[in-house]
């Protein structure tokens, strides 16, 4: 009953979870951000000041950040596709060739947090929490990003057009500026037409249809609001990167790897063993052990228990579901409700 049944299960629900966190986990609460790190992958970044307050009050700190993603290229090796700096948060489409987001994000923010410290006199975090990362599928998704990210301005109602503001890349996709070393514009332009086309024309109409159109953004496609891909490109990268991730704790990485919540696991122990409160904890323990990713220590504070009191539980049902058929019985309903309204 042990690790056989938890791994057919855990491959059962791989494809489902692909589909479903599409549509349910965008915008989803979480203590902790998914990280996920390798050489060459595509960012969407985002970073909000500290209760939303402004983190750009004049034009030199805007330039100040500009110069902050420079250096991050070269410390970092960071590639910048593309950026956004509005008042009191930026967007950024970033590609990590040496699989350091940590570090060049670490970099930018740190840096630029000392620098607006020092200069306002001040203390404490500027930023809200740590920045979010989509993962990206950039072949497919870049040049859409990059459109939604230039017309911030626009849909914030600050100009009429994308290349009225100053303080976006827009202008050097439209060839009306010319871009800074650091800025690739290569990448996205090769998406939007052939070398032989003008693809800076090219590209100004592609953002141009979408002004005064109320949008979708196309984050809301992201599973788990953290990769934005086709299922190919979700699924390569759940079965090579997150797996065998010990952070089982992170929501977004349970949801992935198809690991149902433990208030998930608990409400519906609860709904099948009504008569026999001790039994129903019991059962949710084994089934938290089985299904959820969480660790000893993290069943027992869900708990409230020490790690070896569940160590011991979960020994003690596995032996009682070995001697009893009916106890068995009902784990395995449990097991099988889960696979079926995830399906």
């Amino acid at each position: 009953m042990g690790s056989g049944l938890h791994s057919t299960f855990y491959s059962n629900f791989l494809r489902y979870m692909v589909r479903e966190s599409r549509k349910q986990l965008w915008g989803m609460a979480m203590s902790r951000s998914l990280r996920i790190e390798y050489p060459g992958a595509y960012y969407h970044i985002t970073s909000r000041g500290n209760e939303k307050k402004d983190i750009f009050n004049n034009p030199r700190d805007r330039e100040k950040f500009l110069e902050y993603l420079d250096s991050a290229t070269l410390r970092y090796s960071a590639v910048i596709h593309a950026y956004c700096l509005m008042g009191n948060h930026y967007h950024l489409l970033l590609e990590t060739p040496n699989g350091n987001l940590s570090s060049i994000m670490r970099h930018i923010n740190g840096a630029y947090t000392t620098y607006f410290n020092i200069k306002k006199n001040r203390t404490g975090h500027l930023f809200q929490g740590r920045f979010k990362a989509f993962l990206v599928e950039a072949d497919s998704y870049l040049l859409e990003l990059s459109r939604y990210i230039h017309l911030n301005p626009v849909r914030a109602k600050i100009v009429d057009r994308p290349e009225q503001y100053a303080w976006s890349s827009y202008r050097c996709y439209a060839g009306l500026s010319t871009p800074p070393e650091w800025l690739n514009t290569g990448f996205i332009l090769d998406n939007i037409a052939d070398e032989n086309a003008d693809r800076q024309k090219e590209y100004r109409l592609f953002v141009e249809s979408r002004i005064g159109r109320e949008d979708e953004s196309p984050l809301v496609g992201a599973v788990g609001a953290s990769i934005l891909g086709a299922e190919a490109f979700t699924e390569k990268i759940i079965s090579t990167y997150l797996i065998d991730r010990k952070d089982k704790d992170i929501p977004a990485l349970r949801q992935l790897t198809g690991h149902p919540t433990p208030e998930d696991i608990i409400r519906k122990v609860g709904l099948e063993i009504t008569d026999n409160e001790k039994m129903a904890k019991r059962t949710s323990i084994y089934l938290c052990w089985q299904l959820s990713g969480m660790r000893l220590a993290d069943i027992g504070a869900r708990f409230n228990m020490r790690e070896t009191a569940i160590s011991e539980t979960i020994r003690r049902f596995t032996r009682e579901m070995n001697r009893d058929d009916k106890v068995n019985e009902v784990v395995n309903k449990l097991i099988q409700g889960f696979k079926t309204c995830r399906m």
